[in-house]
């Protein structure tokens, strides 16, 4: 089975709900305050996927698994990390402008990103990237569903919630049921890179977490604002990098997958352990 056929309706499901669960109020009361903002995005957009290139480097990666790393370096803000936020006593409202505005962002910084990559170690092992392709697939799968939940809630804001509260007790099963099934086609290859692949994809979090931890307390965020920038630079939509990695129109390397599958498996564990901590102290 290609689990192409498994991620797409997953990331299409999931960023419906992004766009059901965005208010248009919350833009106003969040950009009258907007260094939470300017950092998280730095550190999701910049950041991330420079620590990702010299982590690639640094472990010398081959070069699908360099460009996998990028990608997932590069990808916007996790569906989930709303979820996170709020159990972390985060700024549920700031998470969630935070997810849809590099969603959209990323629709023009990914494609530029893994040129770059792409070009640096790719075309020696025969690894292309079809731009135009890139852009339409990122198109179709993000924006559309987004704005499709916006219109809806705009319409409909009792049954937008109703779908809100089903759709995002789901996101976290799905995308385990989509972990699970890429395991059981890839376990030796994954099994194969683990320990290096492993502990490179836990730097990146680790390292993330640590800089935007920092950054944070640089520009003096309040504590919800803080552990919600923490949570959205270091929480990554794995699925769509899982679809830009083995869509047949784009890489179709599946294997170029794995380290999103890593990410996922290693962002999830780290955060519950950090969600864990600051509830201790709240």
């Amino acid at each position: 089975m290609n689990t192409i056929w498994i991620v797409l309706p997953i990331l299409t499901l999931l960023m419906f709900d992004l766009g059901l669960s965005l208010r248009l109020g919350d833009f106003g009361k969040v950009f009258k305050h907007p260094s939470p903002i300017i950092i998280a995005l730095v550190g999701q957009l910049i950041l991330l996927p420079a620590i990702a290139l010299g982590l690639a480097y640094f472990f010398k990666l081959p070069p699908v698994f360099f460009i996998g790393l990028v990608l997932i370096a590069c990808c916007p803000g996790g569906s989930s990390s709303n979820i996170f936020s709020k159990l972390a006593g985060g700024d549920v409202a700031l998470s969630v402008i935070l997810t849809a505005l590099s969603s959209i962002i990323t629709l023009f910084t990914i494609p530029v990103v893994m040129t770059y990559a792409t070009q640096l170690v790719g075309q020696s092992v025969g690894i292309s990237l079809p731009v135009g392709n890139l852009i339409k697939q990122n198109l179709l799968l993000m924006l559309v569903p987004v704005l499709l939940g916006i219109l809806l809630n705009y319409a409909w804001p009792k049954v937008a919630e109703k779908i809100d509260k089903v759709l995002t007790k789901l996101a976290f099963p799905l995308l385990l049921v989509l972990i699970t099934v890429f395991y059981i086609q890839h376990h030796q290859t994954i099994l194969d890179n683990v320990k290096v692949l492993g502990l490179c994809v836990m730097a990146l979090i680790l390292i993330a977490i640590a800089v935007s931890g920092f950054l944070s307390k640089l520009v003096r965020n309040n504590p919800a604002q803080s552990r919600t920038v923490v949570i959205e630079v270091g929480m990554q939509n794995a699925a769509q990098a899982i679809a830009i990695a083995s869509s047949p129109f784009i890489f179709a390397n599946e294997v170029m997958a794995i380290p999103a599958i890593l990410y996922s498996l290693a962002m999830n564990i780290v955060l519950l352990v950090y969600v864990f901590v600051v509830r201790r102290h709240l």
